[in-house]
């Protein structure tokens, strides 16, 4: 992809596709690892609560880990939990040379301070990439575990080998899991990388000016179909980060899911663009997957 405006054709980025040959990847190496004598790469998880949401995304990554052979350790505790046993928890996986990553499920009860926990949790096993530690190598362009959602991304245009240097990215969002270390990776200096990165919010002025700039459009801001075909311009590549839940009488569920991209509307102005679901949330997992690979072979700590 050399000039976004001279493609007409809208490629579908399938972040499943993608996820299951990164899956696929991290499998030979796990076996690679036991027939050379090394233990099996260990993920544990801690789940407060009974949130719906969150039990289906730890059951998914739980599953993702025996699809490549991983050990997982699964705590269940209970969502009255004290902030102190919580943190004696983390202490105990942070002392377990056994296990090699710690994620623990957000979001958590309101008596529980999110930020103390995730700072609790050892640099050398949070596989989620939030610890001040990583964020901070990852600035200076260290070794670090990425967070997972980011790095899903970085892997799509890399596998896509979607040209993005000199280009301009925009990205939408400033959160501290997606959108503020996207804006980092992206101006990076390396492939993808090299763009000239703006990061705009929900208080931007003339947000609709600067997105229609965007080469590459990176979109993280939590609203449902929140970019139209108004705020793009012919050939932008687009990235839906977004997962809104919202009613629906065409599946059986009575709900489906949606970006924070209005899909149907900006498809025929699009040179690539993730689908929802489909694109960027797989991608979530193989490389939490592949974060912890790095921690059992040694490779970031």
């Amino acid at each position: 992809m050399e000039e976004y405006q001279e493609c007409n054709i809208m490629i579908l980025l399938d972040g499943k596709k993608v996820a299951l040959d990164v899956r696929n990847e991290i499998s030979d190496q796990v076996s690679l690892l036991l027939k050379n004598g090394h233990k099996r790469p260990h993920l544990a998880a801690i789940l407060v609560g009974n949130d719906g949401a969150s039990q289906t995304y730890v059951n998914a990554k739980v599953k993702a880990c025996k699809e490549v052979n991983f050990q997982s350790t699964l705590l269940r505790l209970d969502e009255n939990i004290t902030e102190s046993d919580l943190l004696a928890e983390v202490e105990r996986i942070n002392d377990d040379s056994a296990i090699d990553g710690l994620i623990v499920q957000l979001p958590l009860p309101d008596h529980i301070d999110e930020k103390k926990v995730t700072q609790s949790i050892s640099p050398s096993k949070d596989v989620d990439g939030f610890h001040p530690v990583n964020i901070g190598k990852m600035v200076l362009n260290l070794p670090s575990y990425v967070p997972a959602t980011p790095a899903g991304i970085i892997e799509i245009l890399r596998r896509y080998n979607i040209n993005c240097s000199g280009k301009h990215c925009v990205v939408i969002g400033r959160s501290h899991i997606v959108g503020s270390p996207m804006s980092i990776l992206m101006a990076k200096n390396s492939n993808p990388g090299n763009c000239t990165v703006t990061l705009v919010h929900s208080k931007t002025k003339r947000l609709h000016e600067i997105t229609k700039m965007a080469d590459i459009l990176i979109v993280a801001i939590g609203k449902k179909n929140f970019v139209n075909e108004d705020m793009i311009k012919d050939g932008v590549c687009i990235i839906d980060v977004g997962i809104n839940r919202v009613k629906s009488d065409k599946t059986k569920s009575g709900w489906k899911l949606i970006g924070d991209v209005d899909f149907d509307a900006v498809k025929n102005k699009c040179s690539y663009i993730t689908p929802v679901p489909g694109g960027v949330g797989p991608m979530t997992i193989a490389m939490l997957l592949n974060n912890t690979l790095n921690s059992a072979k040694k490779e970031i700590y």
